[in-house]
């Protein structure tokens, strides 16, 4: 039986990748003969929730989090080679975009290809973040979107625009109903609500590839840093612009979503541990303006 289900996951995978590249072929045609293929705005546009879910405006929360920057800067300050912020932010971002591949785009994608195991992937995920305040940063945005996606999103893709996309609302559906069954929801029974796996699932509910999923997510998480270290007067509002739109960053998250892009879920592990470490030193802090 699972056998048969895999099998009919695959071909709908494949199916969604022909489309994909044929949508692309007649692109191409367009562009040669000089004339703009009309789409159908009855048919569902995959950049619409790309643009939804790319918006700063998403109610994440994400805002509250620098994703360990701030306790990096502060205890940069206590070596005895100190260089400027600026650089410092530079190097950060890196290993900061490197790590959140290594932990989380396995998951991610997992989530993406199997979405009916989203409760099992998401209760490997919580067993596999050590760090308690990366732990509580997922789930508090996790959560949100799990919010966003009933409050929301729901409505406009239900009934589901494509047959691949059913199983994913169908999961997202099961999988609120026993997050809101627990009496606790922060003991350690049941769904959790992490970020990576239900962001997986949300967006081939709404209609995108993988690998818009996956470049969506690191693109985000990259967005993020760079808000904390212009809130934290790091660098400027232009030099976060020039940061984002850069060749380095388009390049970086793509090496790292195509490093991560086979990775099992039992293999995936943190690249910077010193990076969980600034992340947990964050609440001994004397001064903060973020939660982690």
């Amino acid at each position: 039986m699972e056998g048969k289900q895999t099998q009919e996951q695959g071909l709908e995978e494949e199916i969604v990748d022909l489309e994909r590249r044929l949508a692309n072929v007649k692109l191409r045609q367009a562009l040669a003969t000089g004339k703009t293929p009309f789409q159908d705005p009855s048919n569902p546009i995959p950049a619409h929730a790309l643009l939804l879910l790319a918006d700063s405006a998403l109610p994440l929360g994400g805002f509250a989090y620098s994703n360990g920057l701030e306790s990096y800067l502060a205890h940069l300050k206590l070596q005895e080679r100190v260089s400027s912020p600026a650089a410092a932010f530079d190097s950060f971002l890196t290993i900061s975009i490197a790590s959140m591949a290594s932990t989380s785009l396995p998951y991610l994608l997992a989530a993406y290809r199997e979405p009916d195991m989203l409760e099992t992937i998401d209760n490997d995920f919580d067993a596999s973040t050590p760090c308690v305040v990366a732990q509580r940063a997922s789930l508090a945005q996790g959560r949100a979107l799990l919010g966003v996606w009933e409050r929301s999103f729901r409505m406009a893709y239900i009934p589901p625009t494509a047959d691949a996309a059913a199983t994913a609302i169908k999961s997202l559906e099961s999988f609120f109903n026993h997050l809101k069954s627990r009496i606790d929801p922060d003991e350690g029974l049941g769904p959790n609500g992490h970020l990576a796996p239900l962001w997986a699932v949300v967006c081939r509910a709404m209609g995108l590839s993988a690998q818009q999923t996956a470049y969506l997510y690191m693109l985000n998480h990259a967005k993020g840093v760079v808000s904390a270290a212009v809130r934290s007067s790091v660098i400027g509002p232009y030099k976060a612009q020039l940061i984002l739109a850069s060749q380095r960053v388009q390049e970086t998250i793509a090496h790292r979503i195509e490093r991560e892009w086979d990775t099992p879920v039992d293999r995936a592990g943190q690249l910077v541990p010193t990076l969980d470490l600034w992340v947990g030193r964050h609440e001994l802090l004397y001064s903060r303006i973020f939660n982690s």
